[in-house]
């Protein structure tokens, strides 16, 4: 499965994003896609996740009310609306992909995915 991740870019605080994550490859072996964030310094943090029958999603608690996980089944790709943006939420930020319906340490945990796109950069200016 290859990632491909896009729609990054700079914006003003109070703005909004949209950013996509089209999958190629074997993606009808996916079963859930996430998009993670890692700031300058900082570990990689989950952001958010979709099953890719789009019946759950799950969401940091930073981001809960702000950013909405989508999934077009039709296109093989994966969008995250981010809205009201804040400078805290400048970071690279990264699809990726599991094909197992298990979770060994739960959605969130990176571990638990093993295809990765390549990051697009947010940055929130205040």
């Amino acid at each position: 499965v290859q990632l491909q991740a896009s729609g990054g870019g700079l914006v003003q605080a109070g703005g909004s994003l949209r950013l996509s994550c089209a999958a190629s490859g074997r993606s009808f072996s996916v079963y859930a896609m996430g998009w993670f964030r890692q700031a300058p310094g900082k570990e990689r943090e989950f952001v958010a996740t979709i099953s890719w029958s789009g019946g759950r999603t799950d969401y940091a608690d930073s981001v809960k009310g702000r950013f909405t996980i989508s999934i077009d089944n039709a296109k093989n790709t994966v969008y995250l609306q981010a809205n009201s943006l804040e400078p805290e939420d400048t970071a690279v930020y990264y699809c990726a992909a599991k094909s197992s319906s298990w979770y060994w340490r739960g959605p969130g945990d990176p571990r638990e995915y093993e295809y990765w796109g390549q990051g697009t950069q947010v940055t929130v200016s205040s």
